[in-house]
């Protein structure tokens, strides 16, 4: 992390990381729509979650342009936990490993040093998610459980089950 509170990789492809803020809603927006493969939620929801949430949630730059996104939060319940509501990638960037590198940068922020625990809630039909939660795990050397959460009973319509990937403990 620099003073600022971004961070610089330079792997094979260099990308910045930063907090969002309120002015980022529009962009968290327009990001998951461009993925392709996550549920857009409406505009107001990333506008709230830029400005209310922006703490813990996170957007990756790559020569000035937003190409990736965490957006997260911390359960009222669960304190030490950060919950992964969505990451995403632009699809000409996906397959470069830019979602792990997402997820570990977003464990960075200062809001999240305190957690010990992540979760998400994953579609059983996403084995793409599946596999960077397990894979993160992997890295951070510690537990991923799987466990029912949200029946498919639990959604209005039609909705594939999504049950709840907990890793941890982390070591801080």
């Amino acid at each position: 992390m620099t003073p600022s509170g971004s961070t610089t990789l330079t792997p094979s492809f260099p990308l910045t990381f930063r907090s969002a803020k309120p002015t980022d809603g529009a962009r968290l927006w327009r990001l998951v729509q461009a993925a392709g493969t996550l549920e857009l939620n409406s505009q107001y929801f990333y506008l709230l979650l830029a400005t209310d949430f922006g703490d813990t949630c996170l957007i990756a730059e790559h020569d000035g342009e937003a190409v990736g996104l965490v957006v997260g939060y911390h359960p009222p319940r669960a304190p030490d936990t950060a919950f992964v509501w969505q990451v995403g990638v632009l699809p000409e960037h996906q397959g470069k490993g830019i979602g792990l590198r997402l997820l570990k940068a977003w464990l960075k922020l200062p809001a999240n040093a305190h957690c010990r625990w992540v979760t998400a809630t994953v579609a059983e039909d996403n084995a793409a998610s599946q596999a960077l939660f397990h894979r993160l795990a992997l890295d951070l050397q510690t537990r991923c459980e799987v466990r029912p959460h949200f029946t498919s009973d639990l959604f209005a319509q039609h909705h594939p089950a999504e049950p709840l990937f907990r890793i941890g403990p982390l070591a801080r």
